[in-house]
């Protein structure tokens, strides 16, 4: 990284007419550096690509990439856009021929390259299958393959792992480690943080403009706060009486709630601390569990940007008051349910529980059978086999009457795009029969949460996705569902329109609805009350988010080495290569036990050369349990675990 960069950067400007979508930017990218781009909706993140990839000019300022103008090296840069489109009649092998053509690749290096990166993205067997027959996750993942078939010096990937399971993901981020060991820079501008923690640097970017440039660590230590991990009973009555002490606004920067646990963020933990005690006390939470952690990269982006991005949090949803539900409830029940198409196993004797209030998070990569357990769930299909509950229903699942109760935000459909916002709205107020005295008051809310307002009249496709996907929530929830099905709800949405999304699925939890979520980012899971891990079509782990991480086997250990690079290539040789992936600049290994097998891998790092400068034990995040639960799960010995 000492050498000259490839990508520079000086005084970039962007204007749209009298819009100014880039302001001034200043970075540089280093030979084998992985560069990340963080930022909200609007942010000027895929403008910066777009000048970067030689496709748009610049209206002032200087942009070199291999010391000249980026339209005239784009044969050298690797470019992998939002709307990315294969060719869907293609074969995958018939693709990545496509695009070398293009690039000039000769037919032995093709072969090579195609073998190489499609064994990478476990993707070789396939390579006979059309384009449009592939997954969500194997169309990004064949995307990044044909971006990566000119062998580019420089790779631009704008939101690549949008919609990709996190196995799928694993394998992405893997492959471009091994890139960026190749030499490679790789600018990535992604809204998942848990991923820009992978980055050697960072910038954040605000209404075309940096916020904050540095590694991870740097970012985090320019918070100067720790982060307070608070567990116990009636967390949400906690947090409010929390707020409400006379010095908490003073001595506490940020609280955010997940399914078990408060997030405290605090420059004065010993008062923050008593403070916690003295409002659990208040509220007799039980006993309360405090521990002191390092700030996430979120704490970051919302702390930096807090004030600046509004947010109406003040127009409340008009409830109707509904009869209680008991607390033992069932509103969603499935019990020894199978799925069989033919002589396929779709859904294999899965059973479980969601209670009214509760959220309940259906994981799994693509093909564990979560969709089609949804459409079990929710009426949309009969299982082969197994009873159901859903509001209290065990039969005529499909009845006009029920569907009314449910609310259901589909992964791929929702909204109509040639439909003005407000048409869209006005549409499901119908369709839901939403009284004529709520339906004002129900579009301003969603108007107003959604940051939409002054925009009813604009066409629902010209939203971003982030956006659009706001808005989608909104139309799901417009009659006050009691059970409430979310697919994949927050794909490509931003970090702080993230959180807002939840803050609300939380008030509709906390008002009785029963909500049923899938998502393929493993870090807003951690707002579940209760998760359920799916793979090949069984549901083979489920308890609470600290009850998953808790009850993994073995320990996660970061390390660095002398080299880096070598010591992964070497690692994922020795070791089964899940339990080895890179993260900036240490490697995170699982081992089963580490009193011995750290020092093995001591020791074989030491016989090829490879000094180890640091190891130390990390507690599992949710994305490490879930690779470590599937990969187990897929070889035979992962027996269903259950956590509390």
């Amino acid at each position: 990284m000492n050498a000259e960069p490839l990508v520079t950067v000086k005084n970039l400007v962007k204007n749209y007419g009298q819009t100014r979508a880039v302001r001034d930017l200043n970075f540089s990218i280093n030979p084998g550096e992985l560069f990340g781009l963080i930022g909200p909706d609007g942010a000027g993140k895929t403008t910066t690509f777009h000048i970067l990839g030689g496709i748009m000019n610049a209206t002032s300022g200087e942009v070199l990439a291999l010391g000249r103008k980026p339209r005239d090296v784009r044969l050298e840069i690797g470019y992998l856009t939002q709307q990315f489109s294969l060719y869907q009649d293609l074969s995958i092998d018939e693709n990545l021929k496509y695009v070398a053509g293009i690039r000039e690749v000769q037919p032995a290096e093709f072969e090579q390259r195609s073998t190489k990166y499609l064994r990478a993205m476990d993707l070789l067997r396939f390579r006979d299958r059309l384009a449009g027959k592939l997954s969500g996750g194997m169309k990004q993942k064949l995307a990044l393959c044909c971006a990566l078939m000119a062998s580019p010096k420089i790779l631009l990937l704008d939101e690549p792992t949008t919609g990709v399971d996190p196995v799928s993901r694993r394998e992405f981020w893997d492959l471009l480690a091994t890139v960026v060991g190749d030499g490679v820079s790789v600018a990535v501008a992604t809204p998942y943080l848990d991923e820009a923690e992978r980055c050697n640097r960072l910038i954040l970017m605000h209404e075309g403009e940096i916020q904050e440039m540095g590694s991870v660590p740097e970012l985090k230590a320019g918070l100067h706060m720790k982060r307070l991990e608070v567990r116990g009973g009636r967390l949400e009555k906690l947090e409010r009486n929390l707020w409400a002490l006379p010095s908490a606004s003073e001595k506490i920067k940020d609280i955010q709630a997940f399914g078990d646990r408060l997030d405290v963020l605090t420059a004065q933990v010993e008062e923050a601390e008593a403070l916690i005690k003295t409002a659990g006390a208040a509220v007799h939470s039980g006993d309360i569990s405090i521990e002191v952690q390092e700030p996430t990269l979120e704490n970051v982006f919302v702390n930096r940007l807090k004030g600046k991005v509004h947010v109406d949090t003040e127009t409340r949803y008009p409830l109707v008051e509904k009869p209680a539900k008991a607390a033992d409830e069932e509103a969603i029940a499935a019990r020894n349910i199978f799925k069989i198409f033919g002589d396929f196993k779709a859904v294999n004797n899965v059973s479980l529980s969601v209670k009214y209030g509760e959220i309940y998070g259906l994981l799994g990569a693509n093909g564990a059978g979560k969709t089609t357990t949804i459409k079990m769930l929710c009426g949309l299909i009969k299982p082969t086999q197994g009873d159901m509950v859903l509001c209290g229903a065990k039969s005529n699942l499909r009845s006009p009457a029920l569907r009314e109760r449910l609310g259901y935000m589909s992964q791929k459909f929702t909204l109509y795009d040639d439909l003005t916002i407000l048409e869209n709205l006005e549409f499901y107020c119908g369709v839901y029969q939403v009284k004529d005295r709520l339906k004002n008051e129900r579009i301003n809310w969603v108007l107003a949460n959604s940051g939409l307002k002054g925009q009813e009249r604009m066409l629902t496709g010209r939203l971003p996705g982030g956006w659009k996907q706001r808005l989608s929530f909104g139309a799901a929830v417009m009659h006050q569902p009691e059970v409430l099905f979310l697919d994949e709800p927050t794909s490509g949405v931003d970090p702080l329109a993230r959180r807002e999304m939840w803050r609300m699925i939380r008030e509709f939890a906390s008002d009785g609805t029963a909500v049923l979520v899938t998502t393929h980012f493993l870090e807003e899971a951690e707002h579940c009350s209760q998760l359920g891990f799916m793979v090949a079509g069984e549901l083979v782990a489920e308890g609470s988010p600290s009850g998953i991480k808790e009850s993994q086997p073995g320990q996660l250990l970061e390390m660095r080495f002398s080299n880096q690079q070598a010591a992964y290539e070497l690692l994922r040789t020795t070791l089964e290569s899940w339990r080895v992936t890179v993260f900036a600049d240490s490697l995170h290994i699982v081992v089963d036990d580490p009193d011995t097998e750290l020092s093995k891998i001591i020791n074989v790092a030491k016989g090829a050369g490879i000094e180890v400068v640091e190891a130390r034990p990390l507690p599992f995040s949710l994305e490490d349990s879930f690779i470590s639960i599937v990969k187990r799960a897929s070889r035979g010995n992962g027996a269903k675990v259950s956590a509390a």
